[in-house]
């Protein structure tokens, strides 16, 4: 397999040249106009940002490719999926709102925004992919239904993939909520007892009867015919249902993810290398940046690039404020500072074995 071409551009600017114009420059040597968008309906995954976290990135981004795919006939959708834990995305109300809290809406963007899962993360299309984890994937519906993938993707630390980038947006976050269920555990929830209160709003909404109330009037899972799907997850409204949370295979489960998003379909990637927080943007938080800004890279090999973004990462030097500030020494691996205890080339080089694209990287600069 030859080299697949990483294009990056820093965050430099002249008069003449803002970072809005970079990003068209960046994109359009990067190839993204040798998609055939014409009447195609195209995906713009992004990740929203939980409210309260700022380290997302900036609509004025999205609104430059949304004009891209426009000028180019296709028809542009900015979307995500609802979230597995309970916050300010875990339907689409709500999810919605949040958008546009955080400045994403069709005037801000230029398109329309969907939640990919529907109201309540339950709308989603199984993509049989036979992988050793998964044989089928959940995919949110409107992902999985859209002719073209842009992802545009924050690059950040994740509590328990080492990083997000741009595999991890288009693979756990376009799962259904059953489908991230799938990824981060076992599959089956469990129930917190002390958290039920017998409402039955679980037990009405199960589509396997795998859930009844016991002999206390809390909920119980017969576990022989439970498949794991989330729908109980998604309608509790006291958090009783819960993931078994299990970073064993996880990372794995969300490259056969991503390869079910990707599979027969065109699809370009766009990281973007500035405010690194250490930790993933569902947190209503961001922490001081690890690094300086490094810029915008762009591919159409996922792999590729988010293994670019990460030495890009690991050559720089750490903030001093930030919370690996102290911990350098000789480790020069700065996502394993971060969390210790998460390899994050699991993730990657698993991607490369099921096809997802090449370790095998050029960067081309792009002033």
């Amino acid at each position: 397999m030859s080299k697949s071409l990483v294009y990056h551009t820093d965050l430099h600017t002249t008069p003449n040249q803002n970072l809005l114009s970079k990003l068209e420059l960046l994109i359009t040597k990067a190839g993204i106009k040798e998609i055939d968008f014409q009447k195609r309906l195209t995906a713009l995954k992004i990740h929203f940002g939980e409210p309260g976290n700022l380290a997302f990135i900036r609509p004025n981004y999205v609104s430059v490719v949304v004009k891209i795919v426009r000028e180019m006939k296709g028809i542009p959708f900015l979307t995500d999926a609802n979230t597995l834990y309970k916050g300010r995305r875990s339907n689409a109300v709500d999810h919605l709102q949040s958008a546009m809290e955080n400045g994403f809406s069709p005037l801000t963007v230029g398109c329309n925004i969907i939640i990919a899962d529907g109201l309540k993360g339950t709308d989603y299309k199984e993509i049989e992919i036979n992988q050793k984890h998964c044989k089928t994937a959940k995919i949110a519906d409107a992902i999985a239904k859209s002719d073209v993938i842009i992802s545009l993707n924050h690059f950040k630390g994740h509590e328990m993939a080492g990083f997000g980038g741009a595999l991890k947006n288009i693979g756990m976050g376009s799962g259904s909520i059953g489908g991230k269920l799938e990824m981060h555990s076992d599959s089956k929830p469990y129930i917190v007892q002390e958290n039920c209160t017998g409402c039955e709003v679980c037990v009405n909404n199960c589509g396997f009867d795998a859930i009844h109330l016991n002999d206390e009037n809390i909920a119980s899972i017969d576990y022989s015919i439970c498949s794991g799907c989330g729908q109980c997850i998604a309608v509790c409204q006291y958090d009783a249902p819960q993931a078994k949370l299990n970073a064993s295979g996880m990372q794995e489960k969300i490259m056969e993810y991503a390869f079910a998003v990707l599979k027969d379909k065109p699809a370009f990637h766009i990281n973007f290398v500035m405010d690194v927080s250490p930790y993933c943007d569902c947190w209503n938080y961001n922490d001081i940046p690890i690094i300086p800004d490094l810029g915008i890279l762009a591919s159409f090999d996922p792999v590729a690039l988010d293994l670019a973004s990460v030495d890009l990462v690991n050559k720089s030097q750490v903030n001093p404020a930030s919370a690996i500030g102290n911990l350098k020494g000789n480790n020069n691996d700065l996502f394993n500072l971060v969390f210790p205890n998460i390899d994050w080339r699991i993730g990657i080089d698993y991607a490369e074995k099921i096809g997802l694209g090449t370790k095998d990287y050029e960067i081309v600069y792009v002033k």
